[in-house]
C-alpha cells in the first residue's frame, strides 16, 4: 500500500541529493530562511562534513506543505523511522514492480547523474555538490567508467 512517508523521502534524496540518513534528520528549523530563499545548513551523518546550500523553491514548498498535512512541528522530525524501514518499504515496492537492485542510495546517485547530464556533464561541479573528494570518487559513483571516456573521446576525434 503506497506510503507517502517513504515517498517524501525519496523523493527529497533525488531532488537534494542528501544521503538518507540525513533526510531522516531534517525538521522544519533545519530550512533556514535566506531573504527570499531557503537552505540546508547541515553537518553529513556519514562524512561530518559541513554542508550549506539553497534548497529549490519547489523542494521546500512541497516539504513545507508535506508537514502541514502530518501536523508535524517545527522542531519536530519530519520523517520519526529508521533506514532499515525506508529500506523496507522502498524493497517491497520494487519486488512488486519486479525491480532488481533498486535501494535507497539509487535516489542520490540518480540526483548525481541529473546534474552531470544537465549541466553540460560538469563532473567537478558534481563532486562539490556531493562532497567527494577527488572527481575520480564522483566518475565511479556515477558509473562513468573507462569504456564511456574511451567514447568520449573517440567522438572528438576531428582530423579535418
Amino acid at each position: 500500500k503506497p506510503n507517502s512517508r517513504i515517498a517524501t523521502v525519496l523523493v527529497l534524496e533525488y531532488n537534494l541529493g542528501l544521503r538518507v540518513g540525513d533526510i531522516l534528520n531534517l525538521t522544519m528549523d533545519s530550512f533556514v530562511k535566506d531573504g527570499i530563499r531557503y537552505r540546508l545548513d547541515i553537518y553529513e551523518q556519514k562524512t561530518g562534513k559541513y554542508r550549506n546550500f539553497t534548497v529549490p523553491a519547489e523542494v521546500y514548498s512541497f516539504i513545507r506543505d508535506y508537514a502541514y498535512e502530518n501536523g508535524i512541528s517545527p522542531k519536530a522530525k519530519l520523517f520519526p523511522i529508521t533506514e532499515r524501514a525506508v529500506l523496507k518499504h522502498l524493497g517491497a515496492a520494487c519486488k512488486c514492480l519486479n525491480l532488481m537492485g533498486v535501494g535507497s542510495h539509487s535516489f542520490r546517485k540518480a540526483f548525481a547523474t541529473n546534474v552531470y547530464v544537465n549541466n553540460h556533464y560538469n563532473i567537478e561541479l558534481v563532486r562539490t555538490l556531493l562532497q567527494h573528494s577527488s572527481v575520480i570518487v564522483t566518475q565511479r559513483y556515477i558509473g562513468i567508467g573507462t569504456k564511456e571516456l574511451e567514447d568520449a573521446l573517440q567522438k572528438n576525434v576531428n582530423l579535418c
